[in-house]
């Protein structure tokens, strides 16, 4: 099922409202983590290439860049001024279960996993809050963030933008989708029966810290 039709219902206001809070709150704030962020930003592009939308690609583009940078650092504020005991709590329950999963990811792969995780579902959202309570240098955090806003939400808008004359780059697209929601999904599958150790005070983020001062 696509958005196109939904978004196609809003006007045009609204419709830049809707996309720029979705990227935003599933950027910036723990409770986005489970919205569709992928299929918005892709649709959105579809809909400012479609004659009549009323839908400037330049104003979209600006916009979901602006959003997503913000997001982030919202994110990574929350997570330097709070700390871990915020993350938790906000997340909530169903959130709960893939902090864990970000943290490691992020003391695994520090600057590079606040470009990267823009792509992974539920762990995008975590990432930027755990590089704050991390306490990873900010101006590193934002050249990270910067880069993955380009490639991420300015990325998918543009993608659906050329893909909207262009038949077999939208199959294409929707072909790469499928597989990287099949490895995502087997990923979690893979991570959630794999035995894990509790992380004790944070150790993960104490080690991600040590690294990006090195």
């Amino acid at each position: 099922m696509t958005l196109e039709p939904q978004l196609a219902e809003l006007t045009t206001t609204a419709f830049y409202l809707v996309v720029l809070g979705f990227v935003f709150v599933e950027s910036g704030l723990l409770f986005g983590f489970f919205l569709p962020g992928d299929s918005v930003l892709f649709a959105a592009g579809i809909l400012a290439a479609t004659p009549g939308s009323g839908v400037s690609l330049p104003v979209l583009v600006l916009g979901v860049f602006a959003a997503a940078v913000l997001g982030d650092a919202v994110g990574y504020a929350c997570g330097h001024r709070l700390g871990r005991p915020y993350l938790l709590r906000r997340s909530g329950r169903l959130g709960a279960r893939h902090v864990e999963r970000a943290e490691r990811f992020y003391a695994r792969y520090g600057w590079f996993a606040v470009v990267v995780a823009r792509w992974i579902p539920w762990v995008r959202t975590f990432t930027p809050v755990i590089a704050g309570i991390g306490r990873m240098p900010y101006h590193r955090f934002l050249s990270a963030n910067v880069l993955g806003a380009l490639c991420w939400a300015v990325g998918l808008v543009l993608l659906g933008y050329f893909s909207y004359a262009t038949p077999w780059l939208r199959t294409l697209s929707l072909v790469v989708a499928g597989v990287f929601i099949t490895a995502t999904i087997g990923y979690v599958v893979v991570e959630w029966r794999r035995p894990r150790r509790p992380l004790a005070g944070g150790d993960a983020l104490v080690t991600a810290r040590d690294d990006q001062a090195a």
